[in-house]
């Protein structure tokens, strides 16, 4: 072999000597790589730890929002149930009231065939004294006081729950049960049993139109006959007369 054969040989001995896995240079490569691959698995394992605690975070975001959910029909249905219940229970005591007040109705007595009940109103042979109380009326038609006849709803033999005793306005609500009686029923009392009193009976209050209404001073939108009379209550009704003050006092004295 010549020499430069030789040198040849003895590079390419070298350069591969160097490249092995054995040697210095090898075995820095080989490090290298584990330590990249080590790094990379660290990353997934975190991403995988982070992709792991979104999704428990959602599902119990879910969970959150599924048991506020329960509980908002929850409070709901007992709303629901309990409105029922009351609206059940007062359905049924108002009917039950009916019923009472019906029964009632048919056992309570005629005193005198001249003078039957008007709505529900009787004419009894004595004044009651369970249910005892008075409102006021004040009537203008175009613009002139109207006076209410004394004794409206007063026989000679029986009286009736709703009453006058004078013109002052003042109504007598004298029952034996505590019930609901409005201006209307005194009106057809009025109307039907003593429309021969004083000036007679006003035409005009047969008409819901064209009046101007005031409960203690203040407007009052509706019809009047449905007006329900209440202790102490102060009623004006103007037909035609725009200029009225309506009542806002009176003297009871001691009614």
């Amino acid at each position: 072999m010549s020499k430069r054969k030789a040198q040849q040989a003895s590079g390419i001995v070298r350069r591969t000597a160097g490249t092995g896995p054995g040697s210095p240079q090898g075995g820095s490569q080989v490090g290298e790589r584990k330590q990249e691959l080590t790094i990379k698995q660290a990353r997934e394992e975190r991403r995988r730890r982070e992709q792991q605690r979104r999704e428990r975070a959602h599902q119990q975001a879910q969970l959150r929002k599924l048991l506020l959910s329960i509980g908002v029909v929850g409070i709901f249905l007992l709303l629901l149930g309990g409105g029922g219940y009351f609206l059940i229970r007062t359905g049924s005591q108002g009917q039950a009231q009916g019923q009472q007040s019906q029964v009632q109705s048919q056992n309570h007595p005629i005193v005198d065939a001249a003078y039957p009940p008007v709505d529900q109103v009787y004419c009894d042979a004595s004044e009651q004294v369970a249910v005892h109380y008075h409102a006021h009326l004040s009537i203008y038609i175009n613009g002139q006081a109207v006076q209410i006849p004394a004794n409206t709803g007063i026989a000679s033999d029986c009286i009736y729950w709703l009453h006058t005793h004078d013109t002052t306005g003042v109504i007598h609500i004298e029952a034996p049960q505590n019930t609901r009686f409005t201006l209307g029923q005194f009106f057809d009392i009025w109307k039907n049993q003593f429309a021969d009193l004083g000036n007679g009976f006003p035409s005009q209050l047969d008409q819901t139109s064209g009046w101007s209404v005031y409960v203690d001073g203040k407007p009052y939108q509706g019809d009047f006959r449905n007006l329900q009379l209440q202790a102490h209550e102060l009623i004006t009704l103007a037909y035609n007369s725009p200029h009225v003050q309506p009542d806002v006092v009176y003297n009871w004295g001691s009614l």
